[in-house]
């Protein structure tokens, strides 16, 4: 019934769905040639530096891509941005056929996720063009939820390349390559739709970037950003339970990996990255499960209290689950934090969408972008300074549970604001 009323929904989800596949491809490929690679090896504080450089430098360029994504049209950035992320792509597998050495296979590899999240960050900005605010959360649910299974299917696709080719440089390649494919699909589709079709609603934005300066443009995106959220008390608490469960997430992933990578891997979990990708599975069924009950949980409870709820389970998980370091109940852990983490971020999408102006909606989902990346990679390079080459550390898993606690403390806080 929604795709009949809003026959665009169709149109972008598709394009939401082969971006997501193809990062998921991109990203096990890269992570089977980085991660678990025969022909590297890479400490936890390596790890955290990769990843770093894979997510950390979009959250300088992410306010400008706001600015754009609230000046030009977003159609024609959504089809130019897949065009050269599937050429970015080729030279990244390029770099690897060539046996490249990692910094300059990072610095490439960084560009592409930019360009990836700049994609999402089109597409989420997009949505209300297409579909009505009634029915906003329920869309944002259903995109999730086939989003995260075609990534997790992209990830799979890499896994099986890597098997049949091959790990080592030369399999990685060849499984990053097939992501270029994903691309050219993204901009065929985009190209169906109208100019302005996707907003932005006023403006052209002719000669925003050249007549102020880039650096100009850096500044004024993240102010209004950070304006509009601090605005909406709604959109703050989502941003803050973003955050703080992407440091959770950094904590868990390194541990997740150093785990897999250990000695003594084995039952619950294979080793590599074959595991990692059972682990990444699970997370992918919980966000499914929080896609299925978030827009039932959003009209009982609200958005921020969703947002509360969503968190103090959180904590509970990590606490009782995920400190066992026990290799089942890591795997339970990943499900139960997948769906936890789901449901904040389906509730700030849905504030963003509905409580924020449309001339300003891109930047704030750019905003959004940013915290997501800083908050990751900020704790997982600080959990790589304090755990060692195996990571059972539980300490350092109880010390993530302490930051849900401070992120409850800060909505409460922020609860108690009386806008001037």
């Amino acid at each position: 019934m929604t795709l009949r009323r809003s026959p665009g929904l169709g149109r972008l989800a598709a394009v939401r769905f082969v971006g997501l596949a193809g990062d998921g491809l991109f990203q096990a490929a890269l992570g089977g040639a980085i991660l678990f690679n025969p022909e590297r090896e890479a400490e936890p504080l390596a790890i955290a530096a990769g990843f770093v450089v894979l997510l950390l430098p979009y959250s300088v360029i992410g306010p400008f891509a706001g600015a754009l994504l609230d000046r030009w049209d977003r159609r024609s950035v959504l089809l130019w941005a897949n065009v050269l992320r599937g050429c970015l792509i080729v030279v990244v597998a390029m770099l690897l056929f060539g046996g490249a050495g990692e910094t300059l296979l990072l610095l490439s590899a960084l560009v592409v996720i930019g360009v990836s999240r700049f994609v999402l960050a089109g597409v989420s900005a997009s949505v209300p063009h297409v579909v009505q605010q009634s029915w906003l959360v329920p869309s944002n649910s259903v995109l999730a939820t086939v989003g995260s299974g075609f990534s997790a299917a992209g990830a799979g696709v890499a896994v099986v390349v890597i098997g049949v080719v091959g790990e080592g440089d030369f399999g990685s390649g060849v499984a990053v390559s097939l992501g270029a494919v994903a691309s050219v699909i993204g901009a065929w589709i985009v190209s169906g739709f109208g100019h302005r079709v996707l907003g932005p609603a006023a403006g052209d934005g002719t000669g925003v970037v050249a007549g102020r300066g880039a650096a100009a443009v850096v500044v004024s995106g993240l102010r209004t950003g950070v304006s509009a959220v601090w605005r909406a008390p709604g959109v703050t608490t989502a941003m803050i339970g973003i955050g703080v469960h992407r440091m959770v997430f950094g904590v868990n992933t390194l541990v997740m990996v150093l785990v897999l990578r250990g000695p003594d891997v084995g039952g619950a979990l294979s080793g590599g990255l074959a595991g990692l990708t059972v682990a990444v599975g699970a997370t992918a069924a919980g966000m499914l499960c929080a896609a299925l009950s978030t827009p039932w949980l959003i009209p009982v409870l609200g958005r921020s209290r969703t947002v509360v709820v969503a968190l103090v389970f959180a904590t509970v998980v990590q606490v009782v689950v995920v400190a066992s370091l026990w290799q089942p109940l890591l795997l339970v852990g990943a499900f139960l934090l997948g769906f936890a983490g789901q449901t904040v971020k389906l509730t700030g999408d849905a504030a963003v969408q509905i409580e924020i102006d449309d001339d300003r909606r891109g930047r704030v989902f750019a905003l959004q972008d940013t915290v997501f990346n800083v908050a990751f990679c900020a704790a997982l390079g600080v959990a790589a300074g304090l755990t060692g080459p195996v990571g059972h550390s539980v300490g350092l898993v109880l010390g993530a549970a302490a930051v849900y606690g401070l992120g409850l403390v800060a909505i409460a806080f922020n609860s108690r604001r009386v806008l001037g």
